[in-house]
């Protein structure tokens, strides 16, 4: 007998609503974003950034941080660039080594969109949810994203 491959009637109930969230919440948080001038990934780089000490990250780290491909990134960086956000220099140390650092109108522009982006999270995620129901949903998160990390043992 073959074994049966699709997802169980509460299984898929389950995968629909994963999916609306994956693909409507992005959305939202870009056309939150789009207001102020800025794309949903142009957001992840400069909070990349701003989390990092130094405000700087070595390309490569930043692609996998960001997790878009380093030619993604680095479209995103030149547009980034071009609008005095951040700025790309060889690493002192490593010419092979392209270094990304947040400039001070990036910082500005981070604090500038941040709180539009944190309140449509909230809005449409934490706001619904109970303390024990984030804390939760957290947990399960985080399990999931550890079996798609490729760098997960």
């Amino acid at each position: 007998m073959e074994a049966n491959h699709e997802l169980v009637p509460a299984e898929a109930e389950t995968w629909e609503s994963l999916l609306s969230v994956l693909l409507w919440l992005p959305a939202a948080l870009d056309g939150r974003l789009k207001q102020q001038g800025l794309s949903h990934h142009e957001f992840l780089i400069l909070w990349c950034l701003t989390q990092h000490r130094g405000r700087a990250h070595t390309m490569s780290s930043l692609a996998e941080l960001s997790r878009v491909t380093p030619s993604h990134l680095s479209r995103i960086a030149s547009r980034l660039e071009r609008q005095g956000w951040l700025v790309r220099e060889p690493d002192p140390s490593d010419a092979r080594v392209t270094i990304a650092s947040l400039t001070e109108a990036g910082s500005r522009k981070y604090a500038e969109t941040a709180p539009g982006y944190y309140a449509t999270l909230r809005e449409h995620l934490f706001g619904l949810l109970t303390e024990e129901e984030a804390d939760h949903l957290g947990a399960v998160a985080a399990r999931i994203a550890q079996s798609l990390d490729p760098r997960a043992d």
